[in-house]
């Protein structure tokens, strides 16, 4: 049976967030992801973390001002100082957290930098980020993300992610699939996770539409969890979806999963 990670930033929302790590231990989670540490002390984290028995499997590195609409600053060639010191901070936190894994998150396209532009400086960040991040003992990870929730990013597909790895050139960066991203924009979620497995370095989830929990969309999940198993992906999934009610209420598809793995297994 695949391995959940309940990812802090989407799911427990009713509670505040350094609550979450109990919660998530309490429904049964072993192991945690985030979109950001950077609000918080390496500290707090990480007693949240020991406390509650819990591993960090993944967060991001510093995507500029979220609030403010940024979505990633990889992209925006008049930004690279800011990511390289975005670089550091990120090793920073994941080492103190233990975390084995970082996203980078291209962005959207900058208003006046033509498509060429922001490839280039995707790629030349990517190979510093890569290069620090090997130095630490960090995978570094870019994601495909669909453009019906955010319009305008620049990095969608996972061809292009592939096509960007290539010309970058380390062995230290890999992608991030999120299966929701993925199904929103190219499908053929069984097909690509096998022939990319190797170059998969995290797996996210979601159903479609609405971001909803596994079950309560199109994506045939229950097939598609025997598949990743069959497969041989022995990584995390990040749980990073908007639970229909609460979280703990909507946790039922896993409670299902380990019925039928356990009455496979009888």
């Amino acid at each position: 049976m695949p391995k959940f990670a309940a990812n802090l930033t989407m799911l427990f929302t009713e509670l505040p967030f350094m609550q979450r790590f109990e919660a998530a231990a309490n429904a049964g989670f072993e192991a945690v992801e985030y979109l950001f540490p950077y609000a918080f002390s390496k500290q707090e984290l990480t007693a949240a973390l020991r406390d509650n028995h819990l591993q960090q499997v993944l967060h991001n590195l510093p995507a500029g001002n979220w609030d403010g609409g940024d979505r990633g600053i990889a992209v925006d060639p008049a930004r690279t100082a800011e990511f390289r010191e975005g670089v550091a901070k990120a090793i920073d936190y994941a080492t103190a957290l233990g975390c084995p894994r970082v996203n980078c998150l291209a962005g959207k396209l900058p208003a006046g930098v033509s498509p060429q532009v922001a490839r280039a400086t995707l790629i030349e960040n990517l190979r510093f980020a890569a290069k620090e991040l090997q130095a630490a003992g960090i995978q570094l990870l870019i994601e495909p993300i669909n453009t019906f929730d955010i319009p305008g990013f620049f990095l969608t597909r996972t061809d292009q992610a592939l096509a960007i790895i290539d010309e970058v050139g380390s062995p230290n960066l890999f992608v991030q699939y999120d299966i929701y991203h993925a199904q929103r924009m190219e499908g053929e979620l069984g097909n690509t996770l096998s022939k990319q497995l190797a170059r998969i370095g995290h797996i996210q989830l979601a159903d479609n539409p609405g971001r909803g929990e596994p079950g309560t969309g199109e994506i045939n999940y229950e097939w598609l969890f025997r598949h990743i198993d069959a497969i041989g992906y022995d990584g995390w999934i990040g749980c990073e979806y908007k639970p229909r009610t609460t979280t703990t209420a909507g946790l039922g598809w896993r409670e299902a999963l380990t019925q039928q793995t356990e009455e496979s297994n009888a």
